[in-house]
């Protein structure tokens, strides 16, 4: 059994700063569950472009409001409190942040921990 506090992983290398952000990185590739989680802290901006070819994630938002937009097909939803959107096909999305947003992340395959966005707004395996 292990016990992670976001008060205890800030300031560490689990803290991880991103484009739009930064994350705490709560379970990782090195715990053994085979899926990452994160607190995921978005400043009101943007909007930020992310694209995961090699990573299936899901994110449920619990504060703030913004907007999740397919750059395949145009389709844009609103995130706000209590709702959570699926990136089951890799999907190639922009995120605004009309206000500071926290999101629950989960990854899979699981994180590392050092991740940053690259140029196109990946995760490299």
């Amino acid at each position: 059994m292990k016990v992670n506090r976001i008060s205890q992983i800030k300031g560490t290398e689990r803290d991880v700063d991103f484009t739009g952000g930064n994350s705490q990185r709560v379970v990782l590739e090195n715990d053994g569950l085979g899926f990452a989680v994160m607190k995921t802290n978005i400043k009101k901006g943007g909007p930020y472009h992310w694209h995961y070819p090699n990573h299936l994630e899901a994110c449920y938002c619990i504060s703030g409001k913004g907007i999740l937009k397919s750059l395949d097909s145009g389709e844009e939803h609103i995130i706000d409190v209590d709702t959570c959107y699926i990136l089951d096909k890799h999907d190639n999305h922009t995120f605004e942040a009309k206000t500071d947003v926290v999101l629950i992340s989960v990854f899979n395959p699981p994180l590392r921990g050092d991740e940053t966005h690259d140029d196109k707004g990946q995760y490299k395996l």
